[in-house]
């Protein structure tokens, strides 16, 4: 039984909640957001409450479930709020430029990495080692800030390298000398 699944979501103020053809729109004060329904799940507005069911008991079904929830639960969250994911670079010379909608990463290498900003992304810069990825869209968001950090991943000799922002790199003592 899914718990995830058998949630009821409430609508907060401003957003509206439709269903037509099995599309699921969702709009907000930040945007509009459309999921595709899989065929086995139904999806209900009701009293300012978004109700998500299964059709069938199969187990294809019951994945499907909570997993349709979660998804209509972040787009709801992000036409509302929003979803943000900070990173830092850590290292001498390691630094984060924007160029035009490009996002230029001073990293140690021998050449500059450039990365484009996906639409709907939106970045901030804070300082030069320091960057903040926002938009409506979880997936979209996690996914741009994961593609920054693994230009140059943290090392746990000396931690230089790309992190988020309060994550934690176990660091580990190097050679000892005798």
């Amino acid at each position: 039984m899914s718990r995830i699944g058998n949630r009821v979501l409430t609508i907060p103020e401003g957003v509206v909640v439709s269903v037509n053809d099995m599309v699921v729109t969702v709009k907000g004060p930040k945007g509009e957001l459309n999921l595709t329904l899989d065929k086995r799940i139904n999806v209900s507005v009701q009293d300012g409450n978004v109700v998500v069911t299964r059709v069938n008991e199969t187990i294809p079904a019951r994945k499907m479930h909570g997993t349709t929830n979660a998804i209509i639960k972040n787009m709801i969250t992000g036409v509302s709020e929003g979803f943000s994911k900070s990173l830092e670079i850590i290292g001498v010379g390691y630094r984060f430029n924007m160029s035009g909608t490009k996002l230029v990463i001073h990293s140690g290498k021998s050449h500059v990495d450039e990365i484009a900003v996906p639409e709907g992304i939106k970045l901030e810069l804070k300082g030069n080692n320091q960057v903040t990825v926002s938009g409506i869209d979880k997936e979209k968001v996690g996914e741009f800030a994961a593609n920054i950090r693994k230009v140059r991943k943290p090392e746990p000799y000396k931690g230089k390298g790309i992190r988020y922002v309060g994550e934690y790199v176990r660091r580990k003592e190097g050679k000892k000398a005798k």
